[in-house]
């Protein structure tokens, strides 16, 4: 029975069907506002308990009128025998296939990200490591960030021990719970058709498959914004206090793992809630204030702690110039992302124009330049186009209309981070974009099946306005597509024209199998509670449902094409380095660490993270050097930057003049542009990596087994093994020998941890062993006490070389 008769038949219950649902009312499926009877009824004064269901209000169908009846535990959209029952079957296969594409080889990335894989290893080990996010065991110094996605992997690695999958495989799992919440969310309102096409298109974001195989904390981000999502539908359905409160916790929770990132959905969460939550405004208002205190007590206690404990007994806080949590969140990660003014940064601000080295330009098409479009943009076109359409179909309707309030909290997602992203003038990176994959994904479900629905619906050109709508929108994904694919011309260059033309045919198609279509249909244009809201196959001629699930099939295939071949790339390619990149080679990119030329084709690994791509093979700077090796930064002196020791040469001795890079002479290694020189498909690269880097200011290179046997003897005796510019120089000493690092100036090098004279000290009190050339790189402002630390082991002790790297035995400077 359809949900007409359950609703006829409800007097057996003894009581009406309550008004949250799970499928859109026939109503509301044909365009028509909802009726707000009871949405808008005030509170009643002494309310104790949690609002009951809009529909309360309404007097029963039937029953025994003396006879008190509970109210419903679970809404309509919980009971799956409200769903089709293809449903469950579509969701499961959705969910596995997901998971096979995001955990599929995942361990061929080693380390990822190494700079957090270092500090998930030391909260593995120490307590104190994993609350406050230290990078090394010892707690020097912290990572740059809240620590909430450090505890997931360092809790992995306690359970599982060290390694490349117990770092990466919670991120993979993430990814799957935010398409399944994703999925949850969208079908609530809009059924279970579009659930699944908006999970499908999260899944295959080229860069939702890269950051949910990859250890950054934006995977966990997602999740936790997702969640919030969630829990804001919910609190909209009945008004609910504990859902409101339960979304400004996990936002709260969001800035624990990003920092401010996480309160860019705040002003839509709560102006959607504002609008639509069906209960009177000043509850309303007073449910957000207790929301407002949720976020403050999750994000707030972390940071109270870090604030209160005494500096001498916790790390530095990392990424900060005055060892404050609070300098951290509005300055380096705060408005200085916004206005460019992030001090010790290296790239932000950069640019005439906005945006530093590793920027982009800022503007209005900054999600859809060179290196931004292949991550993000395949279906932003269609989504912006599909969010207009459905709030025409929405029209004037009740305050409390869902399909509306749905819009605008997906819309509003969309365009406030988007806007933020496409003119902060700070530091900005390309895979940040995963935060707009959810609301491109639900936006894209949303509107196909919203205009489904108006196909088949009342009203003649109604209908015929949503069939050219989709199929213009279809036919703008395929232009698009085939612009960001012809950015890749040699990356399989059948792919384009193949997309293109299918799109553009399925287009043409839908527009004229719309009457036969709509005709052989007319029987389901009421969407049915048990049948596909797009278009219900099981009725009709037999040619007339061939035909329309041939069209529903092209037109799935030319939009999810594209993002799709560049997502299986992207899992089939092992990523590592600081910032990672999406898809194949793109000419122009900003790959491996924002310059022009700079991506590899094909990602391929550099010795030491190097700058190729420059052009003649020149470095960043006239007269550059030999690309260095485990850390060394090209275009000084050596490969390293200026103050550093041993300045004057690079591996082998190479340097040459007028910027000639890379080892022996080559932009890779021996000279080739892949690893042995080699050459592929991705655009013409052999086995290599893809990855961003600035030698070892945003790389780390697995040192040699001589390096490693060095630093691991004798390691009991001493606090820190060894001493080395820039965490993720030090990180990759760290993880090979499982000892505790110092990393000097932490991330960027730019910070005064330790100063001189606390460095002075560990030396004569026997803390550290080693002290290892090569690393870090101050601009941007920022303290010099890592530069000052550099000189005075140079001048101090005597250097050694190991396999390449310059080493300084600190023992002999014990005292006592």
């Amino acid at each position: 029975m359809d949900r007409t008769e359950r609703l006829l038949t409800a007097s057996t219950n003894g009581r009406p069907e309550p008004a949250t649902v799970g499928q859109p009312a026939p109503a509301a499926a044909a365009g028509q506002p909802e009726p707000a009877a009871a949405a808008d009824q005030p509170e009643p004064a002494a309310a104790a308990g949690p609002p009951a269901p809009a529909a309360a209000a309404d007097p029963p169908v039937a029953g025994p009128a003396a006879a008190p009846v509970p109210e419903p535990t679970s809404t309509p959209a919980d009971r799956p025998a409200d769903d089709p029952r293809w449903a469950r079957p579509a969701l499961l296969g959705l969910l596995v296939a997901t998971g096979v594409l995001y955990l599929w080889g995942l361990g061929a990335s080693g380390w990822g990200n190494a700079f957090y894989s270092a500090a998930a290893q030391a909260g593995s080990e120490s307590w104190t490591a994993f609350f406050y996010g230290s990078s090394d065991a010892a707690n020097s110094i912290t990572v740059d960030k809240t620590p909430a996605s450090l505890w997931l992997m360092a809790l992995s690695v306690r359970l599982f021990g060290l390694s490349s999958w117990s770092v990466l495989v919670p991120q993979a799992l993430l990814g799957v719970a935010s398409v399944g919440v994703l999925y949850a969310t969208v079908r609530r309102w809009y059924g279970p058709a579009a659930g699944l096409l908006a999970g499908a298109v999260l899944a295959l974001t080229p860069v939702a498959t890269l950051m949910f195989r990859f250890n950054n904390p934006d995977a966990l981000l997602v999740f936790l914004l997702l969640a919030a999502a969630y829990a804001t539908v919910r609190a909209v359905e009945t008004a609910s206090t504990r859902w409101i409160a339960l979304a400004g916790a996990l936002v709260g929770f969001g800035f624990l793992t990003k920092m401010l990132q996480a309160f860019l959905v705040v002003p839509v969460f709560a102006g959607v809630y504002l609008l639509a939550a069906p209960t009177g405004l000043g509850r309303r208002i007073r449910q957000l204030l207790l929301a407002g205190l949720a976020v403050l007590v999750s994000a707030g206690w972390w940071v109270a702690i870090v604030e209160l404990v005494p500096a001498s007994a916790r790390p530095y806080i990392g990424g900060s110039q005055g060892n404050s949590i609070l300098e951290l969140t509005l300055g380096y990660n705060g408005l200085g992302r916004i206005t460019g003014d992030e001090v010790g940064s290296v790239g932000g601000g950069g640019r005439p124009g906005g945006g530093g080295p590793f920027s982009g330009q800022t503007g209005p098409l900054r999600m859809f330049d060179t290196e931004v479009g292949g991550q993000i943009s395949w279906l932003l076109p269609a989504a912006l186009i599909l969010l207009v359409a459905g709030l025409w179909l929405a029209g004037r309707s009740a305050r409390t209309d869902r399909r509306r309030a749905g819009l605008l909290l997906w819309g509003g997602w969309l365009l406030v981070t988007g806007l933020i992203f496409s003119f902060m003038s700070g530091i900005f990176h390309a895979y940040y974009t995963v935060a707009l994959a959810p609301a491109v994904g639900a936006l894209v479900g949303i509107g196909v099946t919203q205009l489904g629905r108006a196909r088949t619906g009342p009203g003649r050109w109604r209908g015929y306005a949503a069939t050219l709508t989709l199929a213009g929108t279809l036919a703008v994904t395929a232009w698009w597509s085939w612009r960001l694919l012809g950015r890749s011309p040699d990356w399989y260059p059948w792919l384009r024209p193949l997309v293109l033309a299918t799109g553009l045919t399925t287009a043409v198609l839908l527009a004229l199998l719309d009457a036969p279509v709509t005709k052989g249909f007319a029987s389901c244009r009421a969407a049915r509670g048990d049948a596909n809201p797009l278009i219900d196959l099981s009725r009709g001629p037999r040619w007339a449902r061939w035909a329309s699930a041939g069209v529903l099939a092209l037109g799935l295939g030319a939009g999810l094409g594209g993002p799709a071949a560049y997502a299986v790339q992207t899992a089939a390619t092992p990523h590592t380095g600081s910032i990672p990149s999406a898809g194949p080679f793109v000419a122009g990119g900003f790959g491996r660490g924002g310059f022009p030329g700079g991506r590899v084709p094909g990602g391929a690994e550099f010795p030491g993270g190097g700058f190729p791509g420059f052009p003649g093979g020149a470095g960043p700077v006239p007269g550059g050097t030999n690309a260095g090796r485990n850390g060394a930064f090209p275009g000084f002196p050596g490969g390293q930057p200026p103050g550093l020791p041993d300045g004057g040469t690079g591996q082998d001795g190479g340097t040459g003049q007028d910027g000639g890079t890379g080892q022996d002479g080559g932009t890779g290694q021996d000279g080739g542009t892949g690893q042995d020189g080699g050459t592929g498909r991705d655009g013409g690269a052999g086995r290599g990596q893809r990855g961003g880097g600035m030698g070892g200011l945003l790389d780390a290179r697995e040192p040699s087994a001589e390096m490693t046997a060095l630093l691991k003897a004798d390691a009991d005796d001493y606090t820190w093994v060894a001493a080395t510019v820039g965490s993720n120089n030090a990180s990759s000493y760290q993880l090979a020998t499982g000892e505790p690092v110092m990393p000097i100036g932490g991330f960027n090098g730019s910070d005064p941890s330790p100063t001189l004279a606390q460095f002075q000290r560990y030396v004569a009190d026997g803390r550290i062993h080693w002290f290892l050339g090569g690393g870090g790189f101050r601009a941007n402002g920022g303290s010099s006490a890592s530069t000052e630390i550099s000189a005075w082991v140079a001048e101090t002790f005597t250097a050694t070389t190991v396999d390449g790297v310059t080493v300084y035995d600190l023992s002999s400077g014990k005292q006592g």
